[in-house]
């Protein structure tokens, strides 16, 4: 016993809880990172894993809490990317993956502005508002793993941050009713004009129900072009990559299928894909990738050295 435990080394305990944390948030995901080599999924779970821990640091405190849960994140930040030595084994792989692939300290900076606007119960006006937020909780992250998934050229981030701003449409899009019991509402005012959040334990009515229909609609509309985008950026991906993030695309892109399915009524409840139709997304990946193996260069890693900027780099589509 003794023996076994002492080759569970830092890294390695964290690789084992980065993986149990995808396996228990993300089950869409946690296939995804199964499609990646070894490496490479270790270096996914753990950005994953920080992503998460980050969210829960905010989300899971009081309101009046949040705040200085962000400014505590924001330390941890400044230790990250000074070097400094930690002991949390996130923190400790998640710099590791700072240092070794050169993520710009702009993204998690957005991340943590995504929770501050969380915490502040902050109610959209425009869809170009709406982006903002998007580009801070899932945009940078798609920038981000860019980084660790050794995309091979600067205009892949782009396509990169647009396919997590599009996974993050249509999760708000699938979880409207949930947000509303939790005095959350981020569908844009210029969507639904005179929609307003109730008290939190106030149902949706038929009325709003039908005004959220009418935005939902128009944002997954919105998500399909940003996914569109994040198609072009396959081509830069080594091909298990390729191969883990086309199915992660085409998985949540059948959530917002079935939304429409349902007339984007919101409250139908929950959507989810099954796991027989998991498979059959990865099929269709698998074609994808291969396909594309066909048509573009060998892949070759190389460094990312302008980070996006937002709104004049990201919102180019």
């Amino acid at each position: 016993m003794t023996a076994a435990l002492s080759t569970r080394t830092p890294a390695r305990l964290a690789s084992e809880q980065a993986r149990a944390v995808i396996r228990k948030h993300s089950k869409s995901f946690a296939l995804a990172s199964l499609l990646l080599g070894p490496g490479r999924r270790d270096d996914a779970s753990g950005l994953y894993a920080y992503c998460r821990r980050a969210d829960d640091a905010v989300d899971l405190v009081p309101p009046e809490r949040a705040p200085a849960a962000v400014a505590q994140l924001r330390a941890e930040l400044d230790d990250v990317y000074a070097g400094r030595a930690l002991s949390e084994p996130v923190l400790v792989d998640f710099q590791r993956l700072v240092l070794e692939t050169r993520i710009p300290r702009a993204y998690p900076d957005a991340l943590l502005e995504g929770f501050q606007l969380d915490a502040s119960d902050e109610r959209y006006e425009s869809m170009a508002d709406l982006y903002h937020y998007c580009w801070c909780v899932a945009g940078s992250v798609g920038a981000m793993m860019c980084h660790v998934l050794g995309v091979r050229r600067q205009s892949a981030l782009l396509h990169g941050a647009h396919l997590g701003m599009a996974m993050q449409l249509t999760n708000i899009c699938r979880d409207v009713a949930e947000d509303w019991q939790r005095g959350r509402l981020y569908l844009p005012r210029e969507l639904a004009p005179g929609l307003e959040l109730a008290r939190a334990d106030v149902p949706l009515s038929s009325r709003q129900a039908q005004a959220c229909a009418g935005a939902v609609r128009r944002l997954l509309a919105a998500a399909d072009v940003l996914y569109a985008s994040g198609d072009l950026g396959l081509p830069f991906l080594a091909f298990r990559s390729r191969l883990a993030v086309s199915t992660a695309r085409h998985v949540y892109s059948a959530i917002g299928r079935q939304i429409l399915a349902q007339n984007a009524d919101v409250r139908a409840g929950r959507v989810f894909v099954s796991g027989p139709e998991k498979l059959s997304h990865v099929a269709c990946a698998a074609a994808d990738a291969l396909r594309i193996a066909t048509q573009t260069p060998p892949y070759r890693a190389a460094r990312l050295d302008q980070p996006l900027r937002f709104p004049e780099d990201v919102l180019r589509f």
